[in-house]
């Protein structure tokens, strides 16, 4: 892996946009059925500055990258950035909108990952608009935001998956759930160093790689 400042540009623009969107999409749809916290705190914007969290944004994907280029390995991105600040108890139905409010960021890399792969198919060799730069790029955007997608639909809180799965269980059963919530970081970090995460997230990327080739026609 060269890292160089093409390689850097190549990254992040793709990064960037997978985390801008997904946490303003978080705010927009609390907004959506109730709940103002975000927009008022100006967390509804592309600008990626309001969603940077230096150690989560910065310091963590770029020591991956940066192990990566050390091993010569491909490299695993790994991250996050400020959550979005949500007040459950201003949703209209907090227990039934807190699935939707959590599942807007999953889907909003969902629906970039589709628009990277059109991208992909338009700037290949074969396609319309050949480039090689552009096509790694949509390549690394096709795929990083699969990655943040599969990372956030686990059911573990605080991840969004935890969130929406807490919102479909039973009183008691949610309340059990969300009781993990203070250790999920842990238990994420855990999983990747046992080297389980990717195996976690794998079904999930594959489903939605498979359900983007049928839309497109690949």
């Amino acid at each position: 892996m060269d890292v160089s400042l093409e390689t850097i540009v190549l990254w992040a623009v793709p990064v960037v946009f997978a985390i801008t969107l997904h946490e303003a999409a978080h705010g927009y749809v609390a907004k959506l059925f109730g709940d103002r916290t975000a927009e008022m705190l100006g967390r509804i914007t592309l600008n990626p500055l309001k969603h940077i969290d230096p150690v989560g944004t910065i310091l963590v994907p770029g020591m991956l990258l940066a192990l990566a280029w050390v091993n010569r390995s491909p490299p695993f991105v790994f991250g996050w950035a400020k959550p979005v600040p949500v007040n459950f108890g201003n949703l209209k139905n907090p227990k039934r909108d807190m699935i939707w409010v959590a599942a807007a960021g999953p889907g909003s890399n969902f629906l970039q990952a589709l628009l990277w792969a059109f991208a992909l198919a338009a700037t290949a060799p074969s396609g319309p608009f050949p480039s090689a730069g552009l096509f790694e790029m949509a390549d690394i955007g096709f795929k990083v935001n699969l990655v943040l997608m599969a990372l956030n639909l686990l059911p573990l809180p605080p991840l969004d998956g935890g969130r929406v799965l807490a919102g479909l269980l039973p009183g008691n059963a949610s309340t059990m759930l969300s009781r993990l919530e203070p250790y999920g970081f842990f238990i994420i970090l855990a999983l990747l160093a046992l080297g389980v995460l990717d195996d976690l997230m794998r079904p999930l990327i594959r489903v939605a790689a498979s359900m983007i080739a049928r839309i497109i026609g690949m």
